[in-house]
């Protein structure tokens, strides 16, 4: 039986590239579905203004973050612009199991690596309605170095590429419509024969349903 079929809650994974607006609708998600709990990971990389260790990050050194990754605490890791990242494996299975629903920010590789061990995680990638808002975004947003947008814009390429690798996607073009679009697919998601039968198993049973789930 694998992680997700023994799970009453939902996986989501949201992946884009840097600047398509990811986090801002994921913030807007959570507050208006504040039983999802967004995953913690831990990253290597210099926090930015206004960011905490223990909110959006656990912000550690390359050396510690070798070692948690060589003892198999991390669901997924990969390293972006330089930078490693890595989910913790134990947590996400333990609130999954206790019917919480649970998101992930997270790049293209680790969503393939989540896939592996939870199958039924549900991809949803957030696209810039064009490359050059995705510059302007970068620009505004006033944290990265001119060298460092650039490589950003270079990798969103290879990013994007990987989209038909995700169940849904979403066009980041009007903010208020990516959020009802990204809300529709949490609600299409929990109601799901999976997530129905684990959190309804009385009522199942009532009626006579079986699952045949392994």
């Amino acid at each position: 039986m694998s992680a997700s079929q023994a799970s009453s809650g939902s996986l989501f994974m949201v992946v884009a590239p840097s600047g398509a607006g990811k986090s801002t609708l994921v913030n807007a998600l959570l507050e208006k579905e504040p039983a999802i709990k967004l995953s913690i990971s831990y990253t290597t990389r210099a926090p930015r203004p206004k960011e905490q260790h223990g909110r959006e990050y656990y912000f550690t050194t390359v050396e510690d973050f070798r070692a948690r990754r060589l003892a198999g605490e991390f669901l997924e890791s990969a390293e972006v612009h330089g930078n490693y990242y890595g989910t913790s494996r134990i947590l996400i299975a333990d609130q999954m199991k206790a019917g919480t629903d649970v998101l992930l920010e997270i790049d293209w590789q680790g969503a393939q690596q989540v896939k592996k061990q939870f199958p039924h995680a549900v991809g949803i990638f957030i696209l810039p309605p064009s490359i050059a808002a995705l510059e302007e975004r970068l620009k505004k947003r006033g944290q990265d170095e001119p060298h460092v947008i650039t490589r950003r814009i270079l990798a969103a390429g290879g990013e994007i590429a990987h989209a038909s690798e995700f169940e849904y996607v979403i066009i980041n073009q009007d903010f208020d419509t990516a959020l009802r679009e990204l809300c529709a697919i949490v609600s299409a998601t929990r109601c799901r024969f999976a997530q129905q039968a684990a959190r309804n198993t009385s009522l199942f049973a009532q009626l006579g349903i079986h699952s045949n789930l392994s």
